[in-house]
């Protein structure tokens, strides 16, 4: 009889959900709300939904995420860190160096077989992280998910020297009464993000192959200006905002059968 394994992760934009058996079974992604726990179980019910599942058919459920301590019914919470590692090795298996930009903060992790070696984090400010995409897609009356097409349009990147948000947004809104071409404008932003991200991974001595996951992968503005950076081709994963929840899942289910052989 096929066993099944939960993981979900509660970002700070997102929340994902992704069922696992052999495989992967279903997988949900919706916007985090104020209410962890009601969320928790809404996204919970509606993955199980499309799997066709019931919560007594789960044999165990890994939480993972800022929010991983407001969801009652899991068995375990396990960082991000840890859980991104482990879903990015499964479906990436030659990735040393993950780049995970989310929508409050930036990491760089660096894995050996699946497992955490090392990882640095941003999460004091909001530069090189989705938010600040965000706050000048808004500015500029782009929709967020236009913005890496748009930079790809620009004939010339412009300089956008500011890394913090607000003096980044007064910037660009003087550029553009200046005449500077939109689209030149959101590639300077897309290469000032980049700069700051690699800034922060190089100090983990970056490793090919490199793979970015999170919001900031849906990007292909960013992702562009991140090759520029790293001077090759990166990795982006079929869906990059499941990763931490499929690897919550997978070591949900490495636990199940540890606890099998112990005969727990």
């Amino acid at each position: 009889m096929e066993k099944y394994f939960a993981g979900i992760d509660i970002g700070s934009t997102m929340t994902k959900v992704v069922i696992i058996g052999e495989s992967v079974v279903s997988f949900i992604i919706g916007p985090t709300g104020a209410e962890h726990r009601r969320l928790a179980n809404t996204v919970m019910t509606d993955a199980l939904a499309k799997a066709g599942l019931a919560f007594k058919d789960l044999s165990y459920i890994v939480a993972t995420g800022y929010g991983r301590i407001n969801v009652p019914f899991a068995d375990r919470q396990i960082t991000e860190i840890t859980c991104h590692a482990r879903g990015l090795h499964h479906i990436l298996p030659t990735v040393k160096t993950v780049v995970d930009i989310g929508g409050q903060d930036s990491k760089g992790i660096k894995i050996n077989n699946g497992k955490v070696t090392s990882f640095v984090m941003n999460d004091k400010c909001a530069a090189g992280t989705g938010r600040f995409l965000e706050v000048i897609a808004e500015s500029l009356g782009i929709p967020l998910a236009k913005l890496g097409e748009v930079s790809l349009t620009a004939q010339q990147v412009a300089e956008v020297s500011s890394t913090c948000t607000v003096f980044a947004e007064h910037e660009v809104t003087n550029q553009l009464a200046n005449g500077v071409p939109v689209a030149d404008l959101v590639a300077g932003i897309h290469r000032s993000v980049a700069t700051r991200v690699y800034a922060l991974i190089n100090k983990l001595k970056i490793e090919p192959d490199v793979a970015i996951t999170g919001g900031g992968a849906k990007n292909i503005g960013l992702v562009k200006a991140l090759e520029a950076k790293f001077g090759y081709p990166v990795l982006v994963p079929p869906e990059p905002l499941i990763t931490g929840a499929l690897g919550a899942a997978l070591l949900g289910k490495e636990i199940d059968e540890r606890y099998a052989r112990e005969g727990q």
